[in-house]
This record gives C-alpha cells, sequence and structure tokens, in this order.
C-alpha cells in the first residue's frame, strides 16, 4: 500500500518591497511520504521569494502555483504559468543532478533553483562548472540554519506574511519568523 501526501494549507500575505508586489495567496502543499516539514517550507519560501514574477513577467496574468515536485520528476516543485499555458518559471529547491536541471530548464523560459541543507556547499561545487552553459538558470543558497528554522513554521493550516526588502525574505505566522537572506551563486 502506497502512502499518501499529507496536504497542507497556507495563506501566504506577500509584500515584495523590491518588486512592489503586494498580494495574498491561497495555497495547498502536498508533502509527499520522503518530503521534509523543512524543504516544504523551503518550497513555501522560493514560491514567495518569486511570487512577484506574477506580476513582472505575466503581468498578473497568469498562474503561480506548486507542482507535484517529488511525486513527479516531470514537474517542478513550484512554477508560473501564462494564459497559454507556457511555462515561464520553473522553481526547484534541493541539489537535483544535471540532467534534471538542463531537462527542467528547456522546459521554461526561466529557471530558479533553491539549494539548501548543509550538503549544498558540497554539491554545489561538483555541479558548478557543468551548469555554466544553462543562460536561463539561477541558483540560489539558503543557508542550512535559516532552512531548519523554517520548518518550525511548518502547520497543516498556516497563515504567513512574507515580506521582502533589500532580498531578505521574513517569513512569519505571528508567533515566530525566520529571516531569509538567500546566496546567489549563480
Amino acid at each position: 500500500m502506497a502512502l499518501k501526501s499529507t496536504v497542507f494549507k497556507a495563506q501566504l500575505a506577500v509584500a515584495d518591497i523590491d518588486h512592489a508586489y503586494y498580494a495574498d495567496h491561497a495555497l495547498t502543499l502536498a508533502r509527499h511520504p520522503s518530503e521534509t516539514d523543512e524543504r516544504m517550507m523551503v518550497r513555501l519560501a522560493a514560491l514567495a521569494l518569486q511570487a512577484h514574477t506574477l506580476q513582472t513577467v505575466c503581468g498578473g496574468d497568469g498562474t503561480l502555483a506548486f507542482g507535484k515536485g517529488l511525486s513527479d520528476p516531470d514537474e517542478p516543485d513550484a512554477w508560473l504559468r501564462d494564459f497559454t499555458g507556457a511555462t515561464r518559471l520553473w522553481i526547484e529547491v534541493g541539489q537535483p543532478d544535471e540532467v534534471a536541471i538542463t531537462k527542467a530548464s528547456r522546459q521554461a523560459d526561466q529557471m530558479v533553483l533553491y539549494a539548501f541543507s548543509h550538503a549544498a556547499e558540497v554539491w554545489w561545487k561538483g555541479i558548478a562548472s557543468k551548469l555554466t552553459r544553462l543562460q536561463n538558470l539561477a541558483v540560489w543558497r539558503i543557508p542550512a540554519e535559516t532552512s531548519k528554522e523554517l520548518e518550525k513554521l511548518a502547520e497543516r493550516s498556516m497563515q504567513l506574511q512574507a515580506t521582502i526588502q533589500e532580498g531578505v525574505l521574513m517569513l512569519g505566522n505571528g508567533e515566530r519568523h525566520v529571516d531569509i537572506e538567500p546566496v546567489r551563486w549563480m
């Protein structure tokens, strides 16, 4: 018998001061049985950091949503699709291999990857030179201690505020918050 995903609901209020983007997002996250709360919350943080693309890339006429991620290797962790169904932005988290990154970058106008955990530095040293030819790829690092703090925000039903200013995401639920300062690797 296969294990089923656990469903989480999030009301995410985004105030992206850097991009003058302000919106509320009602989100459903399906956490795969092999996914940790840490990874799920990094997916949510990545979506918050890229939410402005709904306006800046699609002029507000698109869909920003979570993909099947771990359940289907042919779908991203999150994506932005325009009204024609074209994938404008592919968002991935973790440390995928070069083949998966290359394949994903061909399926979207832009790809953004957020690496996290203590193993990210080693992964990056082994893969960085292989990715330089991908012109539509941006790679960011979320510090391991920060991603571990994010998992403390995980609840089945979440009310979250995301404020982005000067490249820093402040994600909180009213009781606690985490400051996330991604580092651009590529």
